[in-house]
């Protein structure tokens, strides 16, 4: 589990359905990409963060899944 993008999400008062719409994916894609079953990739991750407002690398760093920011 991405705790931290959970964490920034609910921080920004969105939705999965939000996010997803905002960075141009579909919603299951994301909420899987939240729960840590799937990586995103590099296009995706920048859309994501640009649509949180993090850096997109965070989701290459080793233990991903369960760092904070």
């Amino acid at each position: 589990m991405r705790g931290w993008l959970k964490t920034i999400r609910n921080e920004k008062n969105l939705t999965h359905s939000d996010v997803a719409k905002q960075a141009n994916i579909e919603r299951a894609y994301y909420t899987m990409i939240e729960s840590g079953n799937r990586k995103p990739s590099v296009k995706v991750a920048k859309s994501i963060a640009n649509t949180l407002g993090f850096s997109w690398t965070v989701f290459f760093e080793e233990n991903s899944n369960e760092s904070l920011l």
